[in-house]
């Protein structure tokens, strides 16, 4: 069975520097920002993020560990205080290649909403990609419901 741990500190710098490049490569994919400058961007985000590293306010970093404890994966829950309210917002999910399709993701998933619960979230949102139909089955197995698109138009 999958658990959460939070992200050792020796693992930190492995999960930004992947992290990072995931996320430009997936906006550079999308079509949302051009390849080129895209890793940049995406670093850019990730400082204004994550502005103390894993001692950032309101910023959960955990490995996923398989049964046997070993590092299968990471998942980053954010704390965000909107108009009164307390919800979370997954920012990145990443099951290392040899581990996917096993389970982990939805488990830990799972094990996130009794944390949830006890930082008073009122939900859990994030943000999934329109060519990612494996991940998106998944997070409405789970109970997460579409709240907008969006839609572009390339021209030229």
């Amino acid at each position: 069975m999958t658990h959460l741990a939070p992200l050792p500190t020796e693992a930190f710098a492995r999960f930004r520097d992947v992290s990072i490049t995931a996320y430009s490569e997936v906006h550079a994919e999308s079509g949302r920002w051009p390849a080129e400058g895209a890793e940049e961007r995406s670093r850019q985000s990730y400082d204004e993020l994550l502005t103390q590293g894993l001692a950032t306010p309101n910023q959960h970093l955990f490995e996923m560990r398989d049964s046997a404890g070993a590092p299968v994966g990471t998942i980053w829950l954010a704390v965000i205080e909107q108009a009164g309210a307390r919800h979370g917002y997954i920012y990145d999910v990443l099951v290392e290649p040899e581990h996917r399709r096993k389970g982990h993701e939805r488990a830990a998933f799972l094990a996130l909403e009794p944390l949830a619960r006890e930082l008073g979230l009122e939900r859990i949102a994030l943000h999934v990609f329109a060519h990612n139909p494996g991940a998106q089955a998944l997070y409405r197995s789970l109970g997460y419901e579409v709240t907008g698109i969006n839609m572009q138009k390339k021209m030229g």
